[in-house]
């Protein structure tokens, strides 16, 4: 069940910057200027901040008086994991950890990810990350990541575990040469995976298409028995 990554009815940016040029500034400008404040309300999650871009700030999640649907995470590695549990107690059922320094930087930093893991099964939040670049659905719209704006719809889905081919693949996308219905950039795949992604998107209505690019697939069997399953429904390019 992922639906509060593409349908969120409110999204939190844990981390959202008010100096342009930083991530958190980023993720925080494409969901109000990629039209998301239209359909669903978007908070800031900043202690040194009353506002930013026209958005009410929140010292923390927990104090957001209404139900958060979506969290995106946008914060030094050190300190995402209290952020998880913050995440855990406030009750938001999907998480996307921006943030870099966990499984890719080496066995301290697979240690953390363990950690959110945990934090992750124990309050029953679905994760996608840490290190990627955020999530988009075109159609929502929801664009929940640092890409240079969003893309234009399309009736392909894409996911990838690369960050340089995301990029290349959005670039594409904004000169017209694309378009896109959803987009995932899986970063280290703590949690949410290829095979998740498949069965969620074999159902959506707004894809024809499934475009995908991994770097490993540890459950190989079972993706290929979920492919053969999907490719009745649409086809995958993988």
């Amino acid at each position: 069940m992922l639906e509060a990554f593409f349908d969120p009815k409110s999204v939190a940016v844990i981390g959202a910057s008010t100096s342009p040029g930083k991530l958190g500034y980023a993720v925080l400008e494409n969901l109000v200027e990629g039209g998301y404040i239209d359909v669903g309300k978007v908070y800031p999650i900043n202690p040194k901040a009353d506002e930013i871009l026209g958005q009410k700030a929140y010292p923390s999640v927990g104090a957001v008086p209404e139900n958060i649907d979506l969290a995106v995470i946008v914060i030094p590695y050190n300190y995402v994991p209290a952020v998880m549990e913050e995440c855990g107690k406030k009750k938001i059922p999907a998480v996307v950890v921006i943030s870099a320094g966990f499984r890719e930087a080496g066995m301290e930093g697979l240690n953390r990810e363990l950690e959110l893991v945990e934090i992750a099964d124990k309050y029953d939040i679905r994760l996608i990350g840490p290190n990627c670049l955020g999530i988009i659905d075109t159609f929502t719209p929801v664009n929940a990541s640092f890409s240079a704006g969003t893309p234009p719809k399309g009736p392909m889905a894409f996911m990838s575990q690369s960050g340089a081919l995301g990029t290349a693949i959005l670039d594409w996308a904004q000169a017209g040469r694309l378009g896109l219905s959803k987009f995932v950039s899986l970063g280290n795949k703590a949690d949410v995976s290829e095979i998740d992604l498949l069965k969620a998107w074999a159902d959506d209505p707004n894809t024809n298409v499934i475009l995908m690019y991994s770097e490993g697939l540890p459950n190989g069997e079972e993706f290929i028995n979920v492919a053969r399953e999907v490719t009745k429904l649409k086809p995958v390019v993988a």
